[in-house]
């Protein structure tokens, strides 16, 4: 597990499999979400993330795989694409201050 402080966080990677668009709605959704806070968020495939990824977003299904990509990042997997508590509590925890575990 890896831990990043919130005020530390530039980029979240929402990581699918093949494109899926319940994911490209996460990542939208995340994007609104933290407006403003100068966070980017980018949708890619869990076998390409970037190695400047702060945060990765990705469904527990596909956990395994992103850390294998990203191994160190810190790891939010999720079950339900839209209203994921997981997802809920890294929002509340960017918006305000703390420290994200993952």
């Amino acid at each position: 597990m890896a831990d990043i402080e919130s005020t530390d966080i530039r980029k979240i990677i929402v990581a699918c499999d093949a494109g899926m668009g319940s994911s490209v709605m996460l990542a939208s959704q995340l994007r609104k979400q933290l407006k403003g806070l100068g966070i980017e968020v980018e949708h890619t495939p869990v076998n390409s993330i970037p190695a400047d990824a702060d945060v990765v977003v990705c469904h527990s299904g596909l956990a395994d795989r992103a850390r294998k990509t990203a191994p160190g990042t810190v790891l939010i997997p999720f079950t339900i694409f839209i209203g994921d508590p997981a997802v809920t509590k890294l929002v509340t925890t960017i918006k305000n201050g703390g420290t994200v575990h993952g």
